[in-house]
């Protein structure tokens, strides 16, 4: 009898791995676009959001409409992945006004055990100690790196009002959660294709509505020059690219490799710190990189005797 290779040295969970730090360095360049436009007092989270939205169903529509393609899921569970995304979206953005960096990167992870808690009881996937063991490890790694961050001038400042900020984060992050188990859920049983488009047509008409209320006199004041309309256009971008991606790794991996796998984005962002801008960093980075690397590793092996040939 000869041991096969292990799952996790196996090509589709190799490049589940790689399409994650890819997600993830798209979600580390999104979170610099919106500094950016922070900075210059552009404060529309759902404007964002948009121009994605509108490009996912202009890109994914045409090639369904081109290909004569019918749905195969009913239309209204994707109006509710839409609102769910859409809101989810808006409320985390939203929470940066209210609540340090260092607290929404903590509670941020609050999304890992709802999607374990909501894949195992909606998708019936099942969670060996060897797994749960590796979501430890991965999220002991972002904790590592926000508390080891000791001169961060967020520590000084915890936002006008923390308690309101958190709990924003709070329920993001369980939206998020919903969206990716929700997202599994249908992209298993239809295409990628499809979802995207779908995704991106209602996900326009909910976000036009929300902008139309909520941000209408936001767009108005705001100075549309190139130093705005940039991180705009780039957000977008990489929105696209991450929303593209997302459906292949639901598939290969599931929610939860998704959600580990973005862990990492703000590991990217220290990097990016580095080398861009030579900022200087603590060793307690690295170490923290390491860890979380080591917990998907582990998440994602898995030998079982069934595996075994003669």
């Amino acid at each position: 009898m000869a041991l096969p290779a292990p799952r996790w040295l196996r090509r589709e969970v190799l490049v589940g791995l790689a399409l994650g730090q890819f997600v993830s360095l798209l979600i580390t360049s999104t979170g610099f676009s919106s500094s950016e436009l922070a900075r210059r007092g552009v404060n529309a989270p759902t404007s964002q959001s948009l121009l994605n939205y509108i490009l996912l169903a202009l890109v994914y529509g045409g090639i369904m409409i081109y290909k004569r393609q019918l749905l195969t899921v009913k239309w209204y569970y994707y109006l509710i992945l839409s609102i769910v995304d859409v809101e989810a979206n808006y409320i985390v953005v939203k929470a940066y006004q209210y609540t340090s960096l260092t607290s929404v990167m903590l509670l941020d992870c609050w999304a890992i055990p709802c999607v374990l808690f909501l894949t195992w009881i909606f998708l019936k996937t099942k969670y060996g100690l060897r797994k749960l063991f590796g979501v430890g490890i991965c999220v002991a790694g972002v904790v590592l790196v926000v508390f080891s961050d000791v001169h961060a001038s967020e520590r000084k400042s915890k936002g006008p009002s923390p308690l309101k900020g958190d709990m924003l984060v709070i329920a993001g992050a369980t939206l998020y959660a919903v969206s990716n188990v929700t997202e599994e859920y249908i992209v298993k049983k239809s295409s990628r294709i499809e979802v995207m488009a779908m995704l991106g047509v209602f996900g326009a008409i909910i976000s036009g509505i929300q902008i139309s209320i909520l941000e209408r006199e936001e767009l108005r004041s705001t100075e549309w020059n190139a130093s705005a309309v940039l991180p705009f256009i780039g957000f977008a971008l990489a929105m696209f690219l991450f929303y593209s991606t997302v459906p292949i790794i639901l598939k290969i991996c599931g929610a939860t490799m998704l959600n580990l796998s973005l862990l990492t984005s703000d590991m990217w962002a220290v990097l990016i710190r580095i080398f861009a801008y030579h900022e200087k960093v603590d060793w307690m980075y690295f170490v923290a990189f390491a860890g979380t690397a080591i917990g998907l590793i582990i998440y994602s092996y898995n030998v079982t005797s069934s595996q075994l040939t003669t």
